[in-house]
């Protein structure tokens, strides 16, 4: 795969999980990654090593999000790894995945959830912008939460934020041949979400809430990105691309394709 020979990528968050996944396949796919963490310099590390032993080409670059001086850590360790280089590929990805329900929701952990899912990515998009080429692309994390209801509001509100944000941008840096979309994962299976498949009847009932029939996993996420950062993807900009094998499509029995349970006759109408 060369889809993206002789480019560049940065992708946050991508010590574990999907956006060790989007590294490695981006890596694959022929580009230079900056694979970025905020503390796990060993699993970080692991992310490159794997890069390496494929073939491909990778360096760390560490900066925790939500603490001063965040983005100008991120950017010094950025172009000193692309040394010269313009990015071609920016991949926002890191996240913290909840503060809890609305009663559970603090403060604090409400502002850390902000700093790290809406300011980091906006700050990062504002640097990233005059040492990227003209023709490159921003992919922005965003979440299918946003599309069904769930008790985890201030998630939900911050990736709708990206979301919005993904659609203004592709607007303002279209002129450039820029594209910028966000890809919105369904319920993945990560290091940090293996209860989906701890027993084969929880993975059922979880892989039966989408249309693919299956929960799905980082490599998912990672293909829809590797599209998105690819040539083929150049007349695709403000969109969101939800990569959840349709999760929460509608109710099955609806389908044209699984016909309904069979329904009782009645001679007058039943009792309420």
């Amino acid at each position: 795969m060369t889809a993206l020979n002789g480019k560049t990528a940065l992708v946050t968050g991508a010590s574990r999980g999907i956006g060790r996944a989007i590294a490695l396949r981006l890596a694959a796919e022929g580009a230079l990654v900056a694979v970025h963490y905020a503390v796990g310099e060993a699993a970080a590390g692991k992310t490159v090593a794997g890069i390496e032993a494929a073939g491909g080409r990778a360096f760390t670059v560490r900066a925790e999000f939500g603490v001063p001086g965040d983005i100008d850590a991120l950017f010094t360790g950025l172009r000193s790894g692309l040394d010269g280089r313009p990015l071609d590929v920016l991949v926002n990805n890191a996240a913290v995945g909840s503060a809890g329900s609305l009663a559970e929701t603090t403060v604090e952990a409400f502002d850390r959830l902000v700093a790290v899912n809406l300011k980091a990515p906006f700050f990062i998009i504002q640097r990233a912008l005059p040492m990227m080429a003209d023709g490159g692309r921003v992919i922005n994390i965003a979440s299918a939460a946003t599309r069904v209801a769930g008790p985890e509001l201030a998630f939900v509100m911050s990736k709708g934020a990206i979301a919005a944000l993904s659609r203004s941008l592709a607007h303002e840096v279209g002129a450039r041949g820029i594209t910028v979309n966000a890809v919105a994962p369904g319920p993945t299976v990560t290091e940090s979400s293996g209860w989906m498949t701890s027993t084969p009847s929880v993975e059922a009932r979880l892989g039966a809430a989408n249309a693919l029939a299956r929960v799905g996993t980082p490599d998912d996420i990672a293909a829809a990105v590797a599209f998105l950062a690819s040539d083929d993807a150049r007349w695709v900009t403000g969109e969101l691309l939800e990569a959840t094998g349709g999760h929460f499509l509608g109710p099955r029995i609806l389908s044209l394709f699984s016909p309904p349970p069979p329904m009782k006759e009645y001679t007058t109408c039943p009792s309420t």
